[in-house]
């Protein structure tokens, strides 16, 4: 069995100014990439879930590991595998839902409550997602790649 692709999303949203930024870090077959984003009208969970559908884009094949803190997308598993039916299934968003079912059709996907210790991934797309809430609230929607340089540091380098 193949190494996991593991991501670590985080994502936050201002509730007063509607604002929300997301941000991932993605270690696949040994390589690390990631990026940021944000909006400037938006619900909590449509923000999480554009974090999420962003870090599924462009995957290789094989099994998922999703940290993240979100209770929200922790309890959401089998809408994220895209096997919710009935009650479980989404009812809004439904955009979202569909680049995000579409993208772990086939691949097992274990999700993972994420410890935002210091110098760990799950810090690092912490402050990232803090960063981008506050540009998209002063600019508006955006999406952009963290740069490699400080990819090295979400690792605690």
């Amino acid at each position: 069995m193949s190494d996991p692709i593991r991501i670590w999303l985080a994502a936050d949203h201002h509730a007063a100014f509607r604002c929300g930024g997301w941000a991932f870090v993605r270690q696949a077959a040994g390589a690390a990439s990631g990026a940021a984003g944000g909006d400037r009208h938006v619900t909590a969970e449509r923000n999480e879930l554009a974090g999420l559908a962003a870090a599924l884009a462009d995957l290789p094949p094989g099994p998922l590991e999703i940290h993240t803190a979100s209770p929200r997308l922790l309890s959401a598993g089998a809408a994220i595998a895209g096997t919710a039916a009935g009650e479980d299934a989404p009812a809004e968003d439904l955009d979202l839902w569909a680049r995000i079912a579409t993208a772990a059709r086939g691949r097992a996907v274990r999700l993972v409550r994420a410890d935002p210790a210091p110098k760990t991934p799950a810090a690092f797309a912490a402050a990232w997602a803090d960063l981008a809430r506050d540009r998209a609230k002063a600019k508006g929607p955006f999406t952009a790649p963290i740069p490699k340089p400080n990819l090295a540091k979400a690792w605690g380098g």
